[in-house]
């Protein structure tokens, strides 16, 4: 039947649009199609682009990381040239003082004068000051270059404030102060050798700027933690100071006034110093202060249980402050730098002891060969040809076959030589050496050997 045959109006609008409405969903479909296909290459196009961009991203990361892995290394090794350095400035720079102040001793038993002996101590002070001013920049440039570790052991705290309290009462008691304690018998998890420095510097200070009254050195629990204070009645420290304080080389109205006045060489490093190895050991330091009334400085420590017998390190003997005559004794000198050996050399001469000198392992052996037997050996740690101070007194004392009475004094504090000299019996003293304290401490150890 043809279309032409149909007269039905109504029947030919309905075929007409259901021809149109099949002609425009096929266009739709084909719209769609191309849509389809057109957003299909823009999709193409931006996986394309962000592909590029990683990829470029991480060509950028691979540099970037091989420049990090570079200055890291760079980094390291300007740490180990530090270290180096810190090595050789402790032995170098403190050696010549130590040559120093023992032949300001030798000097001073010479003098006829009181001139000229108030000259000598004259001197003797102020190598003192360098003394402690050498030590303190180089306890801050160990911690700052990481070269000083904390090795955290648990610390009992009676024996440490003992010590300190042995070493600072005279200096407290010349000025008129009471020098008290309240010490629990905890242990702390810290390290002994850097937790005795804060705290002594905590001490010096309070007794400086106290000229009245007293400092007290307490501790208390708090939960797990320890608090250990420094408390004095000194002339307190004012709110815009509080933070100054701790500044290398910072001195305060107060300070400033006290040096014109007292002749007080302290320069300001050692509240700088508590702060860094508070720091590095990890404990938290407060103060408190009034003007006119003193301060309190706490340093608060994570509390421990003491270690089992096992495990207590040995620990060298307390060193007393008798003297003894030291006259005819044999002292084998372990020393190979020339002007330390000179004034060592001298002194021994003046109390009245033989003593030979060796600077090598070999050497010392040789002595020995020739029949000297030394009824106490002073040692350097860092000796000729690489050899080592304790290893060279173990060495000694089995050719002996007895133990030797030693003295390992030498400028290397490191934690491990410290725990040789320990395990070797022998007492440790850090250069440079106090010639009195060193006669003390030989008479003494001459006294109780058998």
């Amino acid at each position: 039947m043809s279309i032409l045959d149909i007269d039905d109006v109504e029947r030919l609008k309905r075929i007409n649009d259901a021809l149109i409405n099949r002609v425009e969903r096929a266009m739709d479909q084909q719209r769609n199609a191309f849509s389809l296909f057109q957003t299909a290459i823009a999709l193409e196009g931006q996986v394309r682009q962000r592909t590029d961009e990683l990829t470029s991203t991480l060509r950028n990361l691979e540099k970037t990381n091989a420049e990090l892995a570079r200055q890291k290394e760079i980094s390291e090794r300007a740490d180990q040239s530090k270290t180096r350095f810190l090595a050789a400035a402790s032995h170098d720079v403190l050696q010549p003082l130590h040559a120093a102040q023992l032949t300001m001793s030798a000097l001073y038993d010479l003098q006829e004068s009181e001139r000229g002996r108030a000259m000598v101590m004259q001197v003797e002070r102020s190598l003192d000051t360098m003394n402690e001013l050498l030590h303190t920049l180089l306890d801050i440039s160990r911690l700052d270059a990481g070269v000083m570790v904390p090795d955290h052991t648990a610390v009992p705290l009676v024996p440490v404030v003992e010590s300190l309290l042995s070493d600072l009462r005279p200096i407290a008691e010349a000025k008129g102060l009471r020098l008290q304690t309240s010490i629990t018998g905890d242990h702390v998890r810290s390290d002994r050798t850097m937790l005795r420095r804060a705290l002594q510097n905590l001490i010096s200070n309070a007794i400086r700027y106290t000229d009245r009254g007293g400092v007290l050195i307490g501790t208390r629990r708090r939960g797990n933690m320890v608090a250990i204070e420094v408390v004095d009645t000194g002339c307190g420290i004012p709110l815009d100071q509080r933070e100054l304080i701790f500044d290398e080389f910072h001195r305060g109205p107060v300070a400033k006034g006290r040096a014109s006045r007292d002749d007080d060489c302290a320069l300001g490093l050692g509240l700088s110093i508590v702060r860094r190895l508070v720091t590095a050991l990890g404990h938290d330091l407060s103060l408190t202060s009034e003007v006119g009334k003193g301060s309190r400085f706490r340093i608060l420590a994570e509390r421990c249980e003491p270690p089992s017998v096992g495990e207590i390190r040995p620990q060298a003997a307390q060193r007393p402050a008798n003297d003894a005559t030291l006259s005819g004794r044999r002292v084998l000198l372990l020393e190979n730098d020339i002007e330390v050996t000179r004034a060592m050399s001298t002194l021994l001469d003046g109390w009245g002891c033989e003593h030979r000198i060796a600077a090598s392992h070999a050497e010392a052996e040789e002595v020995l060969k020739e029949g000297f037997v030394p009824d106490l050996i002073i040692a350097d740690q860092h000796l000729d040809h690489g050899d080592h101070g304790t290893q060279t007194v173990a060495a000694l004392a089995r050719r002996l076959r007895r133990r030797v009475p030693a003295i390992l004094a030498t400028a290397d504090i490191s934690e491990p030589v410290m725990r040789d000299a320990a395990n070797l019996g022998a007492e440790f003293m850090a250069k440079p050496v106090k010639p009195a304290q060193l006669r003390a401490l030989m008479a003494h150890m001459l006294a109780a050997a058998p």
